[in-house]
Formats: structure tokens, sequence, C-alpha cells
């Protein structure tokens, strides 16, 4: 992901043919250049977690839970919550994964994630405190990869924004430095809705939601993340290849628009 992979002989045998499609404005699943694949969002999908939700994005698969717990915050912000999001790989999801620790495309991918969700201010952290210095509230954001087929970004992006939206948490006292849950589920304090928009570069040509293959045969990406008053709030580039500043100016005039409708799907499935 932050690398252009060496592309494998099949790959490199239909870098031509794809290159070409796109070139005349086509692509081989006949989508045009800024079509996303067909997306469903269901949520409520782990019924032990605080929030959770599944995304399908075309062949691409992810499920993601979200696990609010009380803990220590860090030193430098005594009077916030603390956001952690970690992507699980796992080998069961496509023969490019491997067994073992984090490899540098998972953490890449949990880094973005976590970029956008949190210079969005996705979460009004300062809610999550408990006891300024003491116990702040903790949202595990765990993202599991189920099948791989490209743009493991913007889904990713999408199953971990619904799966926010819809977390509930128990309403709690805290006495005598212990936190004592109540009965009571109240929403996490959600305040923006950041959204994730990739594209890929093939040939002279960008290309939103690039498919596995489309991967393996581009020169770069950029992932462009929009809140939702249409202000930037983080982006990524990955590849080898360059970008020329129009090309970076096409592409967040397209992230901006896609992400708009992506949004309203995510805000509609968490209803």
């Amino acid at each position: 992901m932050s690398v252009t992979p060496h592309l494998p002989p099949i790959a490199m045998l239909g870098q031509k043919t794809i290159a070409d499609m796109v070139a005349s404005g086509r692509r081989l699943d006949g989508r045009g250049l800024t079509d996303y694949r067909p997306l469903s969002i269901e949520t409520g999908k782990i019924e032990k977690a605080n929030g959770s939700a599944m995304v399908h994005l075309g062949k691409t698969k992810i499920l993601v839970g979200i696990k609010v717990e009380a803990g220590q915050p860090f030193p430098d912000t005594p009077n916030e919550g603390v956001l952690t999001v970690n992507a699980e790989l796992a080998p069961l999801a496509s023969p490019l994964f491997e067994a073992g620790p984090p490899s540098e495309n998972a953490i890449e991918l949990s880094r973005v994630v976590d970029r956008g969700i949190r210079e969005s201010k996705a979460i009004d952290v300062k809610k999550l405190c408990i006891k300024e210095g003491e116990k702040v509230f903790v949202v595990y954001d765990d993202v599991y990869v189920l099948d791989h087929d490209g743009n493991l970004i913007d889904a990713c992006s999408i199953a971990s924004l619904a799966a926010l939206l819809t977390a509930k948490m128990l309403d709690y006292e805290y006495k005598d430095g212990k936190v004592i849950y109540k009965s009571k589920l109240s929403a996490l304090p959600i305040q923006n809705n950041p959204v994730a928009v990739t594209l890929a570069k093939i040939g002279n040509n960008l290309v939103v939601d690039p498919t596995l293959e489309e991967e393996q045969v581009m020169s770069a990406r950029l992932t462009v993340t929009t809140e939702k008053n249409g202000k930037i709030c983080a982006m990524q580039k990955g590849g080898m290849g360059e970008l020329s500043p129009q090309e970076i100016k096409d592409a967040v005039k397209i992230s901006l628009e896609k992400g708009a409708e992506i949004r309203n799907k995510i805000i509609e499935a968490a209803k």
C-alpha cells in the first residue's frame, strides 16, 4: 500500500490492457473512472461489541468492532479520552497476507483510518474524560479485513464510521476511584463524519476505488479524507510514482464529491 508492489506475472501481462482501457475512459468491470463499486453497509453485526459494521465494497469485505473501556489518559492530554485503531490483515482474506506481527500495510491502514477520525475531531474526546489525569474512556476501533479485492482504506474508513455512529456506551458514575456502570445506554459523542476517498494513478489517469488488479498496476495512490463541512482533514500518498499539482487538485475535487455521496449512505445505514 505504501509502495508499489512487485507485480505478479498475470498483472504484468494485463498491465497494458488495464492502462489502455483506463486511457479510453473504461475499466475492466465496466465502471467509469470516478465510479465506486456497489457498496453495502450493515450495522450491529457483533452482538457483544459497543458498535459494529460490515461493509462490502465490490468483493472487498470489512468487519469493524467498537469497544469502549475505562483506561488511563495520555500524560499530555489528561482531560481527553483515547482512540486506538488496529487493522488485522488475516491470511484468509488474501494470499498476499501473512500471519505474524502487523505488516507495513496493516500499520499504514490503521494510521490512515485513525488520522481521518482523529484530525476531523469525529469523536468529542473531552466528553470521554471520567476524571482528569486519572481515568478516561478508551475507544478501540478494531478492523478486520475478511476479503481483499482492493481499496482497503476506503472500505475500512466507511466501516469504522458506520460502527462509531451506532456505538452505545453504558452510563456510569465515578466513585472512590472506581467506574460504576449503570444500565442506561447512550451514544458515543460523535460530532463529525470523515470519509476517505482513494484514487489510483494508472498511466496518466486517476481512477476512484481501485480494484486489486488496478492496484497491482498503479504507479501512485492518493487518499483524501474530507469532513462533513467539505474541509480536508487528512491526505495520504502511496506508491513510488509522482502526482502533478493538477492531479492532486483533481483528486481533491473528486474526493469532495464522492465523499458527500458516501457520507449520506453511511448516515442512512446508521439510522
